[in-house]
Parts: C-alpha cells; sequence; structure tokens
C-alpha cells in the first residue's frame, strides 16, 4: 500500500501501475469534503514521491465516482470573507494541478455519477473512460454558484466553449453516449468491463502508444479561438442564456463571463480569475439560499424515509372520483409501477379520467420519455370500475370526490365497508379537517390525508396530513406510497387549510387588501412575477378557478375569522358572483383565447376593469417596494405561525412545502429562509408599518423575541 487514508487509498497493481481509490468511509457515496481534499493532497505526494510508479487509475470503491462536494460544509464556508473563499479555492485547485502534473500518464475509470467536483477530478486526468450507465455533469449552477475546482478552466479547453457553456450552465447530468460525442470523456465501455479498459488504456500511454502529454496540453494553454470567434460564441451565449436563466439566478452568465475573461490565459491565471468570481456567487443571498433549499430538501426526503419501516407495502391501489383529479392520481400512480382501480358513480367521469391519463401518457411518449409499449403497460394498470367489486384486494384507497365535507363523509363510510380491516383511506382534501372527516369511520386510526395538488403529474409536493387519530402506520404508508408516486411528502398535523392553503389564503388576502386600495391587478400580478412567482396573483386565481379560492377563503375564514374573514367585498368576490371561474370558464381577471398549441393564453378583459369599479374603495399609489410587502407579509406570517403551532416540524418542512406546493421562488429559499435574508427585526419593522391592516398582518411575539435577540430560522 502506497497511501491509505479514511477517505482514498493508493494501491500498487502492476508493472508500476497504481490504483487511486476513493471509497469514504462510513459513507454510501464518494464525496469531496475538507479531509478527502487533505487526503488527495497527500496521495499525491505519496505517488510523486514514488520513482516506481508509471502510471495512475482513479476509480471508486462505491456504486458512484464521487456526487461533487460535501454541500453541508457550504454552509460554514460560505459565510468566510470573500478572500477566504477565493484563498481555499486556489488551495484546492493547486492539489488538482499537482495530481494533472504528475509526471506519469493517468486514467479516470468512471461508473455511476460523477457530478461537480467528481467530475473535475476526472478533468484533471489524461484520459477518461466511462461506464456505460455512468452519468457526468457540472450541476454547480442549481446551487447558485459555478464549478470551482477547476470546471470552467479545464471544460472548454477540452469539449469546446460551446459544449462547455451547455455543460455548465443547464447543470445537467450527462449521459455516456453524450459524454463521448462531445470528447469529455475517450472511450465507453460494459460496466463489468471499466477497470479492464483503464488498465488497458494506461498500458498504452506507459508504452507510448498514446501521447498522454500532448493529450494534457490544451488544460494549461488559453482557449484555441481568435478574437472574433470567441466574441460570437461568448455574447450569442450570453444573450441567450440570460434569457433563459432570467435575472434572479446569476450564477450562469456568471460562468460564461469567468470561462471568457480566462479564455486568453493559460491554467494558473484562469484558475485565478474562477476562484474570484466562485466567491463572489458563494456570498449571494442566491447561493445561500439554493444550498438551504438542496439541504432542505435532503432532510425532507431523510424523513420520508424513516417511515419506510413502519409502512405497508401497496401492491395494489384505488381512487374514488376519476375526473381531472382522478385521472392524474391514477396516471402517475400507474406511470411509476403501481396499479390502480379508478371508480367513480357516472360513466362520463370514468371517462373523463381515462382521457386524462392516456393524454399525460401520450405526452410522454410524444417527448421520448417513454414507449408505445410502456404506455400500453401504464394504461392497463389503471382499472376503471363503477362497483367496489376488487376493493377488497386495495392496499390504500385515495378519496377524490368533490370537496363538500357531506359528500366526502357518506363515500368514505360508504368505501370502508369494501376495504380489508388492514387497509389504509387517505382523503386528497385541500381544505376540510381530516380529524373532522374521520368522525364518518369505524377505524380512524386507518385514515389521514393526502393532498394533492393540480396538475398532479407536475407538482412535486404532496401533504400527508395527520388527523388526531391517525395512526403512524396510515402516516408511513401513505407517505411510502407517495414517494412511490414520485412525489416529495411532507407530514403535516391537521389544521383548515394544513400548511399549503393555510399560507396561501393570508397572500390572496394581501391582494384583495392592494386591489380595494386602488392598486391595478395587472401591475400586482408583474411585480410578484419580477420578485420570482411562477404567476401573479390574479392569474393564479384564474388557474386555480374563482369557485375554488372562494370556497377556500370561506373555510380559512372560518378556521381564522380574526385574521382572514374578509370584512369587505373583494375583486376576487365579483368575479365569483359574475361567474367569471377564471381558465375554466374563459374569464376571470383575464379573458383566455386559444393559442396555437391548443393552450389557454390570457389577454387584457377591459370588462374586469368595469366590474371591479364599485369594490375600489381608493385610489392609492403605490411603488413595487410596497405591493412587495404588503402581498408577503401576510403569507410569511402564517407560515411562522404553522411553525409556532406546530402543523410543521421544521422550518425546512415549511420552506419546502411552499416552493413544491405553491411555486414560492427557489432563489429565495421559502418563507422563512425570505425572513432569515432580510434579518428578523427587519422584517418585524416591515410588518408594523403596515399594523392599521389588522391581526393578518400582526408579527407573532415569539418572532419580536426572535427579532430582539438577533435569532434566525436556519443556522
Amino acid at each position: 500500500m502506497i497511501y491509505e487514508g479514511k477517505a482514498i487509498t493508493v494501491q500498487a497493481l502492476e508493472d508500476g501501475i497504481v490504483e487511486l481509490k476513493f471509497d469514504l468511509q462510513g459513507e454510501s457515496v464518494n464525496k469531496f469534503n475538507r479531509a478527502t481534499l487533505a487526503e488527495l493532497q497527500a496521495a499525491v505526494e505519496a505517488i510523486q514521491s514514488n520513482s516506481s510508479v508509471k502510471g495512475v487509475i482513479v476509480s471508486s470503491g462505491k456504486d458512484v465516482f464521487i456526487v461533487g462536494a460535501d454541500i453541508n460544509e457550504f454552509v460554514d464556508t460560505f459565510q468566510l470573507p470573500e478572500a477566504d473563499l477565493v484563498a481555499g479555492n486556489l488551495e484546492a485547485n493547486q492539489i488538482f494541478n499537482a495530481f494533472e502534473d504528475l509526471k506519469v500518464p493517468t486514467v479516470a475509470a468512471i461508473n455511476g455519477l460523477a457530478l461537480g467536483g467528481g467530475f473535475e477530478m476526472c478533468l484533471a486526468c489524461d484520459y477518461r473512460v466511462m461506464a456505460a450507465s455512468a452519468k457526468v455533469g457540472l450541476p454547480e449552477v442549481k446551487l447558485g454558484i459555478y464549478p470551482g475546482f477547476g470546471g470552467t478552466v479545464r471544460t472548454p479547453r477540452l469539449i469546446g466553449v460551446d459544449n462547455a457553456i451547455e455543460w455548465i450552465c443547464g447543470g445537467s447530468e450527462n449521459r455516456a453516449d453524450k459524454a463521448l460525442k462531445m470528447g469529455a470523456v475517450d472511450a465507453v465501455v460494459e460496466d463489468a468491463k471499466l477497470h479492464a479498459a483503464a488498465l488497458d488504456l494506461v498500458k498504452r500511454a506507459i508504452s507510448g502508444e498514446l501521447d498522454y502529454l500532448a493529450k494534457r496540453q490544451p488544460k494549461l494553454e488559453k482557449i484555441k479561438l481568435n478574437t472574433i470567434e470567441q466574441m460570437m460564441a461568448f455574447e450569442t451565449a450570453k444573450g441567450f442564456v440570460a434569457g433563459q436563466a432570467g435575472p434572479n439566478y446569476p450564477a450562469p452568465v456568471e460562468a460564461i463571463k469567468t470561462i471568457q475573461k480566462a479564455a486568453a490565459h493559460g491554467r494558473e491565471k484562469a484558475l485565478e480569475i474562477e476562484a474570484a468570481g466562485f466567491a463572489k456567487l458563494a456570498k449571494t443571498s442566491v447561493a445561500q439560499a439554493l444550498v438551504g433549499l438542496f439541504l432542505n430538501d435532503q432532510a425532507l426526503k431523510g424523513k420520508a424515509k424513516q417511515y419506510d419501516k413502519q409502512a405497508a407495502d401497496v401492491k395494489l391501489a384505488a381512487v374514488l372520483g376519476a375526473g381531472i383529479m382522478g385521472g392524474g392520481i391514477a396516471f402517475q400512480s400507474a406511470s411509476k409501477g403501481t396499479p390502480i382501480l379508478m371508480k367513480d358513480i357516472r360513466e362520463e367521469g370514468i371517462q373523463m379520467g381515462l382521457d386524462e391519463a392516456s393524454k399525460l401518457l401520450g405526452s410522454r411518449v410524444a417527448k421520448g420519455r417513454m414507449t408505445a409499449d410502456q404506455m400500453a403497460k401504464a394504461l392497463n394498470a389503471i382499472r376503471p370500475t363503477m362497483s367496489y367489486g376488487d376493493f377488497g384486494n386495495v392496499d390504500i384507497v385515495v378519496e377524490a370526490v368533490v370537496e363538500n365535507p357531506k359528500v366526502k363523509h357518506a363515500v368514505l363510510a360508504e368505501v370502508e365497508g369494501h376495504v380489508r380491516e388492514d387497509a389504509i383511506i387517505a382523503s386528497n382534501t385541500s381544505t376540510i379537517s381530516i380529524t373532522y372527516l374521520a368522525q364518518a369511520l369505524k377505524r380512524p386510526e386507518n385514515f389521514c390525508g393526502m393532498h394533492f395538488f393540480n396538475p398532479v403529474h407536475m407538482m412535486p409536493l404532496v401533504e400527508v396530513i395527520r388527523g388526531e387519530k391517525s395512526s403512524e402506520k396510515a402516516i408511513a404508508t401513505t407517505v411510502a406510497y407517495a414517494k412511490k408516486m414520485g412525489k416529495t411528502p411532507v407530514v403535516v398535523n391537521d389544521c383548515p387549510g394544513f400548511l399549503v392553503n393555510r399560507v396561501l389564503f393570508p397572500y390572496f388576502g394581501g391582494f384583495a387588501r392592494l386591489v380595494n386600495m386602488g392598486a391595478d391587478f395587472q401591475r400586482v400580478d408583474k411585480v410578484m412575477e419580477k420578485f420570482g412567482w411562477p404567476m401573479g396573483p390574479a392569474y393564479l386565481l384564474d388557474v386555480v378557478g374563482l369557485d375554488t379560492g372562494h370556497h377556500g377563503r370561506d373555510v380559512m375564514a372560518e378556521g381564522y375569522p380574526d385574521r382572514m374573514a374578509e370584512k369587505v367585498r373583494t375583486a376576487a368576490d365579483v368575479m365569483y358572483e359574475e361567474g367569471r371561474l377564471g381558465q375554466k370558464t374563459g374569464k376571470g381577471f383575464y379573458a383566455y383565447e386559444t393559442d396555437k398549441k391548443g393552450k389557454p393564453k390570457k389577454v387584457v378583459d377591459p370588462q374586469a376593469y368595469e366590474l371591479i369599479k364599485p369594490v375600489v374603495q381608493e385610489n392609492r399609489e403605490f411603488t413595487d417596494e410596497e405591493i412587495i410587502e404588503i402581498m408577503m407579509v401576510p403569507l410569511c406570517l402564517e407560515t411562522v405561525r404553522c411553525l409556532e403551532d406546530g402543523i410543521v416540524e421544521t422550518a425546512a418542512d415549511a420552506d419546502m412545502g411552499l416552493i413544491y406546493g405553491i411555486g414560492f421562488p427557489p432563489f429565495r429559499g421559502g418563507a422563512l429562509r425570505y425572513i432569515d435574508t432580510l434579518g428578523v427585526a427587519e422584517f418585524v419593522a416591515i410588518a408594523d408599518k403596515y399594523a392599521e391592516f389588522g391581526p393578518m398582518y400582526a408579527p407573532t411575539e415569539k418572532l419580536r423575541e426572535m427579532a430582539k435577540n438577533g435569532q434566525k430560522f436556519f443556522g
């Protein structure tokens, strides 16, 4: 053994060839943490001082190569001053450079995933052999940064500027065939032959058949494009990427600027430019939010995994109520491999559900994400029925009938009589109390909420709601089923609106208030879209449906009369009374036309302005900042209350629920992270500006306490 650490070993194989193997002890994957970097340095020094070494293979002892840097370390690292971040990056890069400069050929044997720092390790090798099933990529932009271990330097010099920009700015994982085509790897082999192929390649380089120094040279030099070629490549790319990424995600454009700036320099200077840009991005609130988001997502998935031990296996599911929602649930279940019965009392309902599932499956086939055979298999896994004949074999039933407590009570009591005693029943309700619905059941312990978001196939979140009598087994089985369907479940406790709707309706309350005071709803939409929401509040109400919004508001007003009961008639009330229910009726705040692709397209409808005139009580002018504050303060405060009331367990659960459930701007990290970014004391001061608006804008005592003590929700 030439070197032995806790993450890396260097072992002699044959004829002077050594294997530098990453195998981080106590972890299921390899990642670059501080300890691994220190060991890489020691391993390189051990190879340098061993004169018998003629070639190096870099491999992994795990199912993946290296998944990248240890993101848990980013939280503390990114708090350091910018100069320290630059120095840290350059220090790490000296290790990669020392490896790249070894006086012998080096070959990476890439298996599983080589991402971020893992792929940058491969780029520092002379040659790269890839297993056919492996994937490589540089996903750093998803964290609001760009590659910092030489990725912006070596990638464009190896695969060309255009390809490098695509890989770095897209942040995607790339299959072996694509990597080979672009020149990112030198060979692709069957998984079982990976080690042998790497060995063969290093032998050919040792023998002189392959000139490894010539292969290495381009990575040390400037990019081989003249001034005009550079200008064309970079300026076009900047315009396109800026359009794609939008103003709230600076990392992709900064990555291009860094590659451009470094294009005329050799490796050392280029790495200095990379380090300076990386540190600048690491200090942005976007990077802080997106790193936090990644860690919150990991925490959420970890929690969901813990339920696996208590969960019953779901081999057959059922959905009650076909229609769009039921069809969406059936599609999701069947396409992820769990057969499902779809029951409705009407043939039209069943047909609608089947049409919805067929449409979604057909769309996947059209996009090449599914074969026609897979589509047929998924459709066959949806069994439409108008009776309870096969319900005795069902492991879980999702009730998705109309949002009416009486109807739900009747349906739940009925289905309970047709399923096994240990079957789980879950209600897809968006607002009705689970504890209340459980009153219809003889076995309330086998019942919980399972709230899907519309459209089911697009929205990643499922709220799993714990009623007073829900057992851990019911919760665990429902969580496991949601995961099996490819969804992210968040477990919440029962209350009107649960987490997402409880938080959303104060946001709509802020919107109602703005319009009543004279704000133009189109302008509010534009300001909130610019803030980062996928759509503004008026457009969102149109998409959700003004009838759904009206019903939800009534439920919320009943649950929280002090804060959420509207004292005056609102613009949304007008639309509802006029039968303008949004997209579904072709008119709401906007009118809807069909575009060339057959999708609804919103257009301004002057009649909407005429209709809401009676509810506009004053004619105030608002700045963009005031609009954002009046919209965001009630949403954020209600999220704080959900955490304080124990509706969600952690701040991470709350924020992820909002990001996955209502499209809260990811680059802001969620409502509680947003309060942290502003500063809790600053946020309380903003809320106090609107004290005249009543309890919905009043910070909780606990939040005031946090402000006083300089506390945060995260870190």
